[in-house]
């Protein structure tokens, strides 16, 4: 279970700022895209399939039209029916309704996950990256709020705490991405 009830956090915020980058919590656009860019910086040129593991409203299926990446299949994941709806319409691709630290999830050649580690306890966010890293067959590329901050609502990781559950995992190699914003880092799990 999430810190919050994230069906009551993100529903007051998409009430407030419709579906924006707002409505999903992001400070603005460039914020969102300046973590987004980061993960396709991890990502190659050309992409077979790829799972979006807490999508949202599907803003990274439309960000990665329209950059240099060629994907050929885009899934996309949340674990909230508001945010699947909205999805489904804003981007026509296959949106799962899913919880991803207990559902089963589809094999993709990449997985990526954008802000959806913020809200949750420790074992949850282990959850959540062990099953998205083992249903990607090249790598699991995501973001997570960085520091030793202690807070009731997010989620903070260290590189201590991530690379222990690269460690966990078996990750072949792990590639950390920093100082594109204050207290977020990207991180790249290669199989």
């Amino acid at each position: 279970m999430p810190r919050i009830d994230s069906e009551k956090f993100y529903h007051s915020s998409i009430k407030k700022h419709g579906t924006s980058p707002q409505g999903v919590h992001w400070l603005c656009k460039n914020n969102q895209d300046l973590r987004f860019e980061a993960i396709c910086e991890m990502l190659p040129e050309k992409v077979d399939s790829l799972v979006d593991a807490g999508c949202g409203f599907g803003d990274f299926y439309h960000f990665i039209q329209n950059h240099t990446i060629e994907l050929e299949k885009y899934t996309g994941i949340d674990s909230l029916q508001t945010m699947c709806d909205k999805a489904i319409e804003n981007t026509h691709q296959e949106i799962l309704l899913a919880d991803i630290t207990k559902d089963k999830i589809p094999y993709a050649e990449y997985y990526v996950c954008s802000g959806a580690l913020n809200l949750l306890h420790r074992f949850e966010t282990y959850l959540f990256i062990a099953n998205c890293y083992k249903k990607s067959q090249k790598a699991f590329v995501f973001n997570v709020l960085y520091g030793n901050k202690k807070s009731d609502t997010y989620n903070y990781m260290n590189k201590e705490d991530i690379l222990d559950i690269a460690t966990q995992l078996k990750v072949r190699k792990t590639i950390f991405t920093e100082g594109y914003l204050k207290d977020d880092i990207t991180v790249g799990f290669f199989v």
